[in-house]
């Protein structure tokens, strides 16, 4: 057999598994290189365009000051911006993650034009604050207010633009302070916000054993009932302003424990003792942009007013007569006592479209010459995000 026919395993004559593995690593390595090249070059041109956006949106700014009741902020018209930005979205990035970066650039935008302030219930970590923070952006001033009151007192005095306060759960229905004091209000409403609410149960101590008491909103504590029925039964329950008080009282205390959001978790340096807590897995709360001004029709928008009759047989229907006779989509109606007369009642509605559509002002015309009271609450878009 000829000499260099004979196979001997110990010589390795080919290329090594190490000059392999190089030889693919340094490929790899250039492949990185390439595409981390075009994603440089792409980041510059982004924010090229952004800070072209801003000289733009400046330049209406400086046009808008000229103006006596200029107004920078225009929810019908960011509402209108986002609708585009997910109608046009072809992927890889989902429809609503894109809608938030649009969202920030918005918000950003904004603030180089005139800073907005929005008043929200706290202390720092509440939801109230997180729904305000995903409507305004993260670049709006949040002022915090300890009661649903103060915020609506702080927009009413102008100390902010706007307020945000909760106004109906999924699983608990309508938050009534916030009815009431629609009631008594001038303020108008210009928005709305829908936060996907994931309760968790926060405490110093890191056993579930070990809690002897459990503070949260009174909404929250309703919300996670048939989970604290389950682990903790025996336990006190105790309802306090907002789930961010809950959480601050119990970074104070031990052997306690507050139902609260994972930001708060943090805010506080809280131990998550359980996580999604809430009965019903798609348990959310929305909320209202609370302003001055009236919005102008964006193309998907509500409607929400109150009205009320005297207690006679039969006014329910004859209020809620016209829209049926119309055709008008209700998506609510809440009843309160009207604080005017024993046994008298305002009722609460929630339409879909907005004041000016012709079909609606006929129905609004219609309800204000047979209803008792008789109130526009506003007409705003419909939530985005």
């Amino acid at each position: 057999m000829p000499c260099n026919s004979i196979f001997y395993p110990h010589l390795k004559t080919g290329p090594t598994e190490d000059s392999r593995f190089k030889a693919i690593e340094m490929t790899d390595n250039n492949e990185f290189k390439e595409l981390r090249e075009k994603i440089d070059v792409i980041d510059q041109q982004i924010q090229d365009l952004i800070n072209r956006r801003v000289e733009h949106a400046v330049d209406i700014a400086k046009i808008k000051q000229k103006s006596q009741n200029a107004e920078f902020y225009k929810p019908d018209r960011e509402a209108q911006v986002l609708r585009e930005v997910i109608n046009r979205n072809q992927g890889p990035m989902p429809d609503e993650e894109m809608a938030r970066v649009f969202r920030e650039i918005m918000s950003a935008t904004l603030s180089v034009e005139s800073q907005i302030k929005v008043a929200a219930l706290g202390p720092i970590g509440t939801y109230t604050q997180t729904a305000a923070q995903k409507h305004f952006g993260k670049s709006a001033e949040i002022i915090l207010k300890p009661t649903i009151e103060e915020v609506f007192r702080a927009v009413q005095t102008h100390d902010a633009d706007y307020g945000v306060v909760p106004v109906e759960n999924s699983s608990e229905g309508a938050v009534t302070h916030t009815l009431d004091l629609m009631m008594e209000t001038p303020l108008k409403i210009c928005g709305e916000v829908e936060l996907r609410i994931r309760h968790c149960l926060l405490s110093q101590d890191q056993d579930l054993s070990k809690v002897i008491r459990v503070f949260s909103h009174s909404q929250s504590l309703a919300q996670c009932r048939r989970w604290l029925s389950t682990h903790l039964s025996m336990v006190e329950k105790r309802a306090v302003a907002s789930n961010a008080e809950a959480a601050e009282k119990v970074s104070l205390e031990t052997g306690t424990a507050a139902i609260a959001s994972k930001s708060a978790a943090e805010v506080y340096g809280l131990n998550i003792l359980a996580e999604d807590i809430e009965d019903n897995p798609g348990n959310t709360t929305r909320f209202l942009l609370i302003g001055h001004n009236d919005v102008p029709i964006s193309g998907d928008d509500k409607t929400s007013l109150l009205i009320a009759g005297k207690n006679k047989p039969g006014i329910l229907y004859k209020l809620l007569e016209p829209f049926a006779v119309n055709g008008l989509d209700m998506t609510r109606i809440e009843s309160r006592p009207s604080r005017t007369g024993l046994w008298e009642y305002v009722f609460f509605i929630d339409i879909k479209g907005h004041a000016q559509d012709q079909n609606i002002a006929q129905v609004l015309g219609q309800l204000e010459e047979i209803a008792g009271m008789y109130k526009v609450l506003g007409s705003y878009p419909a939530a985005v995000l």
